[in-house]
């Protein structure tokens, strides 16, 4: 594969050794997936310029979408942004957890302009996964970590899934299991005047809302120059076509339900998937990717997905199946 290593990616597992190698190769530059509470990401040093277009080299990914940079503590990530109180209040109470929040870069900040996008603001986070975390402690700098597949294809739950994507474009991945939550990160401006849920994800709005005192606006357009990551109209794709609120199964179609009612002709169906038979919003959100991936590897040209309704993380799951049925 030209302009990536001839050799097959590592799999170092969860234990010292496997810790020790992953801190190593991520200190020298080199792009390492690891697992988070919400998908597994594609790490690199994030003062590094060079690693960093390395991870936008392996993902295919536009050079104008920023990447969210990952500290091991709330203090480690105070000293490479300026939160104000709106921010530290939302960092105090989420994390550890799946919030990113946008803010402006701090005099000192370490993350290089490449992985900000050349924008004046960064995107950080602190994971709630214990294994990043002791990781994240050893590299002892910021790691960018998009999630661990090519861009606009379907995000990675589980070390097999990244291995599928990038095996031979990166160094190792460490494997953590199955990721716990299954969808990115919710992520937050923070960048004067009233919060922006930018990406809803693992954090519920109404989450948001119980500690700032009020809901946060909308924003983050999918425009030429987003303020966030994961904010491109087309994102989050599987080689299908996804068509939405679907109410009947086209013969030859893939299915990916939700909740008991089953939609007319689910018989004729290529491939099923329901992401929570009990209506579950967090099951589905855990399954989300897992189920898309399997589904496209059904060999159907069109997914048909059944309604979500918008409630708890069931609005960070249709933006994901908004986003995955966009123009490309």
């Amino acid at each position: 594969m030209d302009g990536f290593p001839s050799t097959a990616t590592r799999r170092l597992t969860a234990d010292e050794a496997g810790l020790a190698e992953a801190a190593a190769l991520l200190a020298a530059g080199r792009l390492v997936a690891l697992p988070t509470e919400t998908v597994y990401g594609l790490g690199a040093d994030a003062t590094d310029p060079a690693a960093v277009a390395a991870i936008y080299a392996a993902k295919e990914r536009p050079s104008f979408n920023p990447l969210i940079a990952h500290l091991p503590t709330r203090e480690a990530a105070f000293a490479q942004g300026l939160f104000d109180e709106a921010a530290q209040k939302l960092a105090k109470e989420f994390w550890p957890g799946p919030l990113t929040l946008v803010v402006p870069v701090a005099p000192g900040g370490t993350v290089c302009d490449l992985a900000r996008a050349g924008l004046d603001s960064v995107a950080l986070r602190v994971p709630g996964h214990g294994l990043a975390r002791d990781l994240l402690a050893r590299v002892g700098r910021p790691v960018a970590a998009p999630s661990a597949n090519r861009s606009g294809r379907v995000s990675p739950t589980r070390a097999d899934h990244v291995l599928a994507d990038l095996d031979g474009r990166i160094a190792a991945v460490l494997d953590g299991g199955d990721c716990p939550v299954g969808v990115e990160s919710s992520v937050v401006a923070c960048l004067g005047g009233k919060p922006r849920l930018l990406r809803p994800g693992g954090v519920t709005r109404a989450a948001l809302a119980a500690v700032l005192g009020f809901s946060p606006e909308t924003g983050g357009e999918a425009g030429a120059k987003p303020v966030g990551p994961g904010l491109l109209a087309s994102h989050y794709a599987p080689r299908a076509g996804v068509r939405l609120d679907a109410t009947r199964i086209g013969p030859g179609e893939a299915a990916l339900l939700f909740g008991a009612f089953p939609p007319d002709g689910l018989a004729e169906a290529r491939a099923v998937e329901n992401l929570s038979e009990g209506g579950d919003p967090a099951e589905a959100a855990a399954r989300l990717f897992s189920a898309l991936r399997r589904l496209d590897a059904s060999g159907a040209g069109v997914i048909a997905v059944a309604p979500v309704p918008e409630t708890g993380l069931g609005e960070a799951i249709n933006d994901r199946l908004r986003r995955a049925a966009a123009p490309r």
